[in-house]
């Protein structure tokens, strides 16, 4: 069994945590390597294993961190490899377990005491071309002048969807339900669900309201914006400017997200987080 770490690089506590867990797992006798980032910032690891996470090629990763780090992995690594969470962030929707619980979960996890949870991911494709990472939490179009609207159409496996002016428009995972798409009005989505969220962000009109549409929708979202700034945003990971007139497919990808959990209960943890939250 080989085992990835990658830790929050703005943190000491996350970094230290990292280097304890690298210490156990090598003590056990398990293979581990360790993201260049997270070296770059504490390198009291063995240089000889550390690699860039784009060369993760392991069972399970351990990421110390908050879900900017999860999202970081996810847009790095070229394999869907499990990913076991320790929240050191704000909330961590992502995450599994608290820092406090960190080695006895590794201990259930190296006794196979754990299960495999599936996430989908959305595939935004540009007319273009240009290579664009798959969303686990949402793509969101927005406007790139702050205070200026942008005017978009998207069509739903080829019927309109809506025209909409606003300051954007976010196409959500139930995953990124708990993330931008609820801070914009969108609902709560169960991740258990195969769906797509589309939650307008600040619209003109009153009419334009957040919708919920199947997974295996094809989405086209047209950017009718002529001289305005667009900004398309992936998880806020990744951002591009969209051209006038350029045309943005979103579909379901064939890739998805993989986390290692102990517990199949989802509303306890997410009602608790949510309450942190507002």
């Amino acid at each position: 069994m080989k085992f990835g770490l990658v830790a929050r690089r703005d943190k000491a506590e996350a970094l230290k945590l990292a280097y304890r867990v690298y210490d156990f797992l090598k003590i056990n006798g398990y293979d581990v390597v360790v993201d260049s980032e997270t070296y770059s910032h504490l390198g009291e690891f063995d240089e000889g294993d550390v690699i860039p996470l784009e060369e993760f090629d392991v069972d399970f990763i351990i990421a110390i961190g908050g879900d900017g780090t999860i999202l970081r992995i996810e847009h790095k690594t070229k394999k869907e490899i499990p990913i076991l969470g320790v929240n050191m962030g704000t909330l961590g929707f992502l995450t599994e377990i608290e820092p406090d619980e960190t080695f006895f979960a590794l201990t259930k996890l190296l006794d196979g005491e754990y299960f495999i949870e599936e996430r989908m991911k959305l595939r935004p494709l540009l007319q273009s071309g240009k290579p664009v990472p798959d969303a686990l939490n949402e793509v969101a179009i927005l406007t790139g002048i702050p205070g200026k609207i942008i005017h978009v159409k998207y069509y739903i496996d080829g019927g309109l969807g809506d025209e909409v002016r606003a300051d954007g428009v976010i196409f959500s995972t139930p995953t990124g339900s708990t993330g931008y798409a609820l801070s914009a009005g969108g609902p709560f989505v169960d991740p258990r669900l195969d769906v797509v969220g589309i939650i307008p962000l600040a619209p003109v009109a009153l009419s334009s309201r957040p919708m919920i549409v199947p997974a295996d929708s094809v989405i086209d979202v047209k950017n009718l914006s002529t001289s305005r700034k667009t900004i398309m945003a992936v998880d806020g990971q990744f951002y591009c400017y969209i051209k006038p007139e350029v045309e943005i497919r979103i579909k379901k990808s064939p890739r998805k997200a993989k986390f290692v959990r102990f517990t199949r209960e989802i509303y306890p943890k997410y009602t608790m987080k949510l309450k942190k939250r507002f």
